[in-house]
C-alpha cells in the first residue's frame, strides 16, 4: 500500500506511539487529534474537575509498576536530577516522560491540540472522514473536515465512568462520586467513606481519605478479597501494621443504600455513611464511531470484533485501535501495536483474511467463555505475555526482555501482598540480566 495519509485520535502515550511508528514507516501526512492543550492524555492533570474533564488523575497519585516496566522500549523512563527520580514516580513524572518522548521524535509538529473530533465516517471503501472542531482566540470553535487513508482510534478509556449499581441510591442522603473526580482527601475530613473496588485506583483512594476521614469502608468483589488474604465471609480491619487502624475491608459488594444513611453490605453489614465513592473502572467509549461503519461494538467493554485488539476484521487495514489492552506493560504494547499496524498499512506485514481474522475472534472469545471470563476482561492480557511476543514476532521485534518481565510480575505481586509499602520498599525488584534476585 505504501505511504497512506493516516488520522491518529488522541495524544495519550498510545497515539504518541502510533505517531512516531506511523513516519518512521514512511506515511503521511499522520495527523494527530488532541481536544485537551497539550499532549499527554490522561496524564495531563487537572486539578478542576467539570462536567467535562478529561484526566481521571488524583493529586498524589503515583505509578503502580516500576519505572523499567512503565517506558517504551527504546526511549526509557529515567530519573533526572529536575524530576521525580523514585523508582515508583509520581504522574507528572510521567507527563514530563511523554512530553520529552513528543520532542525528541519530533512529533509536536504532528498534533493539532484543542481539537476535538465529533466524527469518523467512511466515505469510500478505504478511506474516512474526520470532522472536528477547534478552539480559536476567544473561545471561538471552528468545525472543519479532513479525508484520510487510514484512522487509528488511540483515544484511552479512562474518561467515562462506571458506576456500581446500587439498589436504593436515589433515596440515599450522602454525596456519591466515581474516582473519576477525586482529586484530594480534604472534603471528606471527618467523615465516614465508603469505597466500592479495591483495584489500584481503590487501593490509594481508601487510604488517602483514611488519612483525614473518621472511618473508610471498602467493599472488595470476593476474589480480590481472596488475593488479599481477607476473610470471605466477615468484616475486619487492616492489620495493625497497615498504617490505618480506621480502613476496614468488607469482602463483599454493597447491596443497597438507604434514607437514614446507612450503606448496608451483602454480609448484613451496616454504616450509616456521608459518602460513597465508586473505584469501579470505565467504560470503553468512541462517541464519534458510528458502530456499524466502524465495524465494531462495545459490549460489557468488550470492543470486537477486534482481530487481536486491533483491527475490525471486515474494515482492516484502515481502521485500528491501540490501546485497550489493560494489565500489561502498557507503554511497551502500545509501541509492538504500533508497529504492526504501521507496517500493516505500507504492506511490510501482511493480514490473514477477513474470514480467516473472524474465525481467530471467534476462538478466542470462545475460549474466554470456556474459562468463564466475563466479557468485560476481553482485553485483558493477563502474565503470560503471549500477546506481546506474538506482536514483537509478528513485526519483526525484540521480543520484550525476560528481566523486564520478571520485574513487571514481581511488581504485581507486591501490590497485593505489601499495598502499604510496596512502591517505596522495593528491595525485592532488584534484577540483574537474567531477572529478579
Amino acid at each position: 500500500m505504501g505511504s497512506l495519509s493516516v488520522a491518529v485520535i488522541g495524544a495519550g502515550a498510545a497515539g504518541l506511539a502510533a505517531a512516531r511508528e506511523l513516519r518512521r514507516e514512511g506515511h503521511g501526512p499522520v495527523v494527530v487529534f488532541e481536544r485537551c492543550a497539550g499532549v499527554g492524555g490522561t496524564w495531563l492533570y487537572d486539578d478542576k474537575v467539570s462536567t467535562n474533564h478529561h484526566s481521571s488523575l488524583y493529586a498524589s497519585l503515583r505509578t503502580n509498576l516500576p519505572r523499567e516496566t512503565m517506558g517504551f522500549l527504546d526511549f526509557p523512563l529515567v530519573s533526572s536530577d529536575s524530576g521525580d527520580s523514585r523508582r515508583f514516580p509520581g504522574h507528572a513524572e510521567v507527563l514530563r516522560y511523554l512530553q520529552e518522548f513528543a520532542r525528541r521524535f519530533d512529533l509536536h509538529g504532528m498534533v493539532k491540540l484543542q481539537t476535538e473530533v465529533l466524527s469518523v465516517r467512511r466515505e469510500a471503501s478505504s478511506s474516512w472522514k474526520v470532522t472536528y472542531s477547534r478552539k480559536q482566540e476567544e473561545k471561538e470553535v471552528i468545525v472543519e473536515e479532513e479525508v484520510f487513508d487510514a484512522v487509528v482510534v488511540c483515544n484511552g478509556h479512562f474518561t467515562h465512568p462506571r458506576l456500581a449499581d446500587i439498589a436504593g441510591i436515589d433515596g440515599w442522603p450522602g454525596k456519591q462520586m466515581h474516582s473519576h473526580s477525586y482529586r484530594v482527601a480534604d472534603p471528606f475530613h471527618g467523615q465516614v467513606v465508603v469505597v466500592i473496588g479495591y483495584k489500584p485506583s481503590g487501593m490509594d483512594i481508601s487510604r488517602d481519605i483514611a488519612g483525614v476521614a473518621k472511618e473508610v469502608h471498602v467493599a472488595i468483589r470476593s476474589p480480590a478479597a481472596a488475593a488479599a488474604n481477607i476473610s470471605q465471609t466477615q468484616q475486619m480491619p487492616l492489620p495493625a501494621n497497615q498504617a490505618h487502624p480506621n480502613l476496614w475491608l468488607h469482602s463483599c459488594t454493597v447491596e443497597r443504600a438507604e434514607g437514614d444513611g446507612s450503606v448496608v453490605f451483602q454480609d448484613g453489614s451496616r454504616v450509616k455513611a456521608d459518602a460513597i465513592v465508586h473505584c469501579t473502572g470505565y467504560k470503553y467509549s468512541f462517541p464519534f464511531l458510528d458502530e456499524d461503519d466502524a465495524g465494531i461494538n462495545v459490549d460489557d467493554n468488550r470492543v470486537g470484533p477486534l482481530y487481536k485488539h486491533v483491527f475490525p476484521p471486515r474494515l482492516a487495514p484502515h481502521i485500528s485501535f491501540i490501546g485497550l489492552p489493560f494489565r500489561a506493560m502498557l507503554f511497551p504494547v502500545f509501541q509492538l501495536q504500533s508497529n504492526w499496524v504501521a507496517g500493516v498499512l505500507s504492506g511490510r506485514i501482511e493480514l490473514p483474511s477477513q474470514e480467516e481474522m473472524m474465525k481467530d475472534v471467534a476462538a478466542f472469545y470462545s475460549d474466554l467463555e470456556a474459562r468463564g471470563c466475563p466479557k468485560r476482561y476481553t482485553h485483558d492480557l493477563g502474565t503470560s505475555f503471549e500477546y506481546e511476543d506474538w506482536l514483537a514476532e509478528r513485526s519483526g521485534l525484540d521480543k520484550i526482555e525476560e528481566w523486564r518481565k520478571a520485574v513487571y510480575l514481581a511488581a504485581r505481586k507486591n501490590v497485593t501482598d505489601r499495598p502499604e509499602a510496596y512502591r517505596d520498599d522495593d528491595r525485592s525488584l532488584r534484577y540483574d540480566a537474567t531477572g529478579c534476585v
